[in-house]
């Protein structure tokens, strides 16, 4: 699926305005950020941190560098990045949402993430870096509640440094029918009646399915990264194209 260049965009299946999107993807995680790490543990029964260690074993990251943890929620990625940098790195956890960044700021303080974390709400079309900051990039889970993917690949390509790297976990398209239907039934029937156990909000967890069949698929997310400038782009399936790993270089 390619980017909508008019002024309409998607929101799961709705059309709206793209200033409008902002607005309702910003009411989404409000309201599940509370319980997100909950949900996410549920949903995915505990699969999502094998993913995110994966990403992390990828990204090369080493001690001293500069980290972009962009869409970063929670933290998960952050405690990670934030150990193997160490005294003499930074980590900064970037989200477009308040309620998702206090969260993650009171998660890694409570076991004891200090001193080379940042916390900086910022949306990812039009980062408030300087450019070539960033040795790595990282965005788990993020990229598809951004309106305008093509301005973000851009602006995370401007602050990358030279050498840089950066990493896309998302949901993306999975390699079989047969998965791909069981996959279906279970987003579009499950994954709503959790919401509302678990947060009382079933609205947001359907929107949150259908905003993944409305990312583009492995192929033309590697295309986008190539037209941002990225180049050596590769994609990796995990756990039948459920979910993908994409990582593109700056040089």
């Amino acid at each position: 699926m390619t980017e909508n260049k008019d002024n309409t965009t998607h929101f799961g299946f709705q059309t709206v305005d793209k200033t409008e999107k902002v607005h309702k993807v910003a009411e989404v995680f409000h309201s599940v950020a509370a319980k997100y790490d909950v949900m996410n543990d549920l949903m995915s029964m505990g699969i999502h941190r094998i993913w995110k260690r994966h990403t992390i074993a990828c990204s090369g990251v080493r001690s001293g560098q500069k980290i972009l943890d962009l869409a970063g929620g929670t933290g998960d990625l952050t405690a990670k990045f934030s150990r193997i940098v160490g005294p003499e790195g930074q980590v900064v956890l970037a989200d477009i949402n308040e309620s998702m960044l206090n969260v993650g700021r009171s998660k890694l303080r409570d076991i004891g993430i200090v001193g080379n974390v940042e916390y900086v709400q910022a949306n990812a079309e039009c980062l408030p870096f300087a450019d070539n900051q960033f040795d790595v990039v990282t965005i788990a889970f993020g990229l598809r509640n951004v309106t305008d993917k093509d301005a973000a690949l851009a602006s995370i390509f401007r602050v990358l440094k030279p050498g840089g790297r950066l990493l896309v976990l998302e949901f993306s398209k999975p390699e079989q029918e047969a998965l791909s239907k069981v996959y279906d039934w279970y987003s579009f029937n499950i994954l709503p009646q959790m919401g509302k156990m678990i947060t009382n909000d079933a609205e947001s967890y359907q929107y949150l399915a259908e905003s993944i069949r409305m990312h583009p698929d492995q192929e033309t997310l590697k295309d986008m990264m190539h037209t941002a400038g990225f180049e050596e782009v590769s994609y990796q399936n995990l756990t039948g194209g459920i979910v993908a790993l994409h990582k593109g270089f700056k040089f």
